[in-house]
């Protein structure tokens, strides 16, 4: 059917356009939540997100297993928030990056196959400062090849900045000569 990537730095709008798109979609809704609650300001944004969702929704929470957790949703239009905690989550299992990049291509691959439409969110950390620390660069690099990996397959990639998407196009498309 359809794979939606929103890509966007933090409060940029990508969790309440997925949560406006899931209320607008006439059918039922998964929402799939990879956050771990591992502190009190984590346990209480959890919350404010499970507030913002309407009561209707199921909810699986999974920190590493997104294709398991997709394949319980259904036909249900799913929404998985988010690939950038996915990722940590990942590497705080000692998951080598190439076996993240890897598990991010097949979940990806396995999610655009989907009969049912998919709405995915990811943070784009590579627009800021150059991470000062070994595991921040790591993560940076992980993240940026996990985006692309689901980017690759997405029906729609967009970009978000202020609460408006950028529509995310394949460069080739745009140079002459490329098929």
């Amino acid at each position: 059917m359809a794979l939606t990537l929103l890509l966007g730095g933090a409060r940029s709008g990508k969790s309440a356009l997925a949560v406006d798109l899931g209320r607008r979609h006439p059918g039922d809704v998964v929402y799939i939540a990879t956050a771990p609650p591992v502190d009190d300001e984590m346990t209480e944004r959890i919350e404010r997100h499970r507030v913002e969702r309407p009561d209707h929704w199921t909810t699986i929470e999974e920190e590493t297993d997104l294709s398991g957790a997709i394949d319980r949703a259904a036909d249900a239009l799913v929404i998985v928030d988010c690939l950038t905690l996915w990722a940590s989550n990942m590497l705080w299992r000692d998951v080598a990056d190439e076996a993240i990049r890897e598990r991010a291509a097949d979940d990806a691959r396995r999610a655009a196959e989907r009969t049912a439409a998919t709405i995915v969110i990811s943070n784009e950390v590579g627009l800021g400062i150059h991470p000062e620390t070994d595991l921040g660069r790591r993560y940076r690099d992980v993240l940026g090849r996990v985006n692309q990996e689901w980017a690759a397959v997405a029906t729609t990639s967009l970009l978000l900045v202020a609460g408006r998407a950028i529509p995310l196009d394949d460069p080739l498309h745009h140079i002459e000569g490329c098929p």
